[in-house]
C-alpha cells in the first residue's frame, strides 16, 4: 500500500487546520458594496476576443464565512474585426463562501444565477438579440486593509446559453 497520498492528505489537512486558528478576524457581518474592472473574454466559434468589462455589486455578509451578492456586470462589446460582435450585460445573485487564511487575507467562492441580455451581429447574417437566465460562478482572493476597505481579485464565468463569457477583474469592497 502506498502511504504517500495518505501522508500528503494528512499534512494538508493539518496545515489548513493550523491556518484557520489564526484566521479568526474574518469578514465583518453587515452590508457591503463595491466595484470592479477587468478583462472579459470569450472563446466561442469565430469569437476569440477580449474586452474591458466592469461590475458593481452590493451584498450582505450573514456570517463571517457566508453572504449574498447582487451585481450588475457589463462585458463590453467584444468584436472580431468587421465579421462579428457580441455585446452583453447581466444582473446576478450569488451566494459567497469565504475562507480566511490570515487576519487580512482570505479566499472566496461564489455561485448563483444571472439574468443576461445579449446583442450579436454577424456580417452577412445581420443582428439578433437574446436573453436568458443561467448559472454563474467564480473564485477570488481578498486582502482587507481596514475593517471597512478590501481589495479583491476575482475570476468569474457567466454562462449565456451555449456561450461562456469569463471575467477577470480587480475589485474594491467597502463595508458599512
Amino acid at each position: 500500500m502506498n502511504k504517500t497520498p495518505f501522508l500528503a492528505g494528512t499534512v494538508l489537512a493539518a496545515a489548513l487546520g493550523a491556518l484557520s486558528f489564526g484566521a479568526q478576524a474574518a469578514e465583518p457581518v453587515g452590508f457591503y458594496a463595491g466595484a470592479g474592472v477587468g478583462q472579459s473574454m470569450i472563446d466561442e466559434g469565430i469569437l476569440d476576443e477580449e474586452e474591458t468589462g466592469f461590475q458593481v455589486y452590493g451584498g450582505y455578509q450573514l456570517h463571517p464565512n457566508w453572504g449574498f451578492e447582487l451585481g450588475y456586470t457589463d462585458f463590453g462589446k467584444i468584436e472580431y474585426g468587421d465579421v462579428a460582435s457580441l455585446e452583453a450585460d447581466t444582473v446576478s445573485l450569488v451566494a459567497v463562501g469565504t475562507l480566511p487564511f490570515t487576519d487580512k487575507f482570505s479566499g472566496y467562492a461564489k455561485a448563483g444565477v444571472h439574468s443576461w441580455d445579449a446583442d450579436a451581429r454577424a456580417a452577412g447574417i445581420g443582428s439578433a438579440s437574446d436573453d436568458g437566465t443561467d448559472p454563474t460562478y467564480g473564485l477570488g482572493l481578498q486582502y482587507r486593509f481596514t475593517d471597512t476597505f478590501a481589495l479583491r481579485g476575482e475570476y468569474s464565468r457567466f454562462e449565456l446559453d451555449d456561450v461562456d463569457v469569463d471575467l477577470a477583474q480587480v475589485q474594491v469592497r467597502f463595508d458599512f
